[in-house]
């Protein structure tokens, strides 16, 4: 029986890496399928892990109709019998929609991979419809780690180092002058703000403790209250040091 099936977790959980497994596998077994994806760090039309795996891959669009893709395919005389679909968090409900269809009436095996909640905790909604239609949800068991060495359970967006929990949903890599993802964007092109993520565990992501913010108070031998946010002290600069 075909299945529709969402692979989940946060980043750096291996999803990409256990994308390019499945499909090698069952090439391996004598099986043709097609990849997908959308905004990989490795450019257009990839599916890359942070391992180095790397491969080609049919970049999805908005206008991309996956039940079209499917049947075009066959109409020219290929082999369809499964789909991997990386980054499936930036697909829309209705791409998901079609997603599900291929699998109910094409009898395709449908492997999605995606990131469940984004750097607000909010859920994709992409990832949100894969949960609800799909015949499985499998959480990785490749455990992502907070700095603090907990396990992480949350994504978080940095600009400049400075967590933030504001801006557009979608933000892949460096951002383009004047889209600073919640910040305001420098006319100097050297000074343009650098956007980058992190996986933390719960209890840093609601104190707003990242990697850099943590080092910062280790080497002032300060320790953050439980009440205190994070990105007041860093965007008005460190603490001062203590005096001996």
């Amino acid at each position: 029986m075909a299945e529709l099936v969402f692979f989940s977790g946060t980043m750096d959980c291996g999803k990409s890496t256990l994308a390019l497994q499945m499909d090698y596998n069952h090439r391996a077994r004598g099986r043709d399928g097609v990849r997908f994806s959308r905004n990989d760090r490795a450019g257009v039309s990839r599916i890359s892990s942070r391992l180095g795996l790397e491969t080609d891959a049919v970049e999805v669009l908005d206008s991309t109709d996956f039940w079209d893709e499917v049947v075009r395919r066959r109409t020219k005389g290929g082999r369809v019998d499964y789909l991997i679909c990386d980054e499936a968090q930036f697909y829309s409900p209705l791409q998901v929609e079609q997603l599900a269809r291929v699998v109910d009436e094409m009898e395709l095996d449908v492997f999605a991979f995606g990131i469940t909640a984004d750097f607000r905790t909010r859920l994709f909604p992409g990832s949100q419809r894969l949960i609800e239609l799909a015949d499985r949800v499998q959480v990785l068991q490749v455990e992502a780690l907070c700095w603090c060495g907990r396990r992480a359970t949350q994504n978080a967006r940095t600009v400049d180092g400075v967590m933030v929990v504001e801006g557009e949903q979608v933000v892949v890599g460096d951002v383009d002058r004047g889209t600073g993802g919640g910040a305001t964007a420098s006319t100097d092109s050297h000074l343009l703000p650098v956007v980058g993520y992190e996986t933390l565990c719960r209890r840093h992501y609601m104190r707003r403790v990242t990697a850099h913010g943590a080092n910062v108070l280790a080497q002032h031998d300060q320790l953050l209250p439980f009440d205190t946010d994070a990105c007041v002290w860093n965007a008005a600069g460190p603490p001062p040091a203590k005096e001996s």
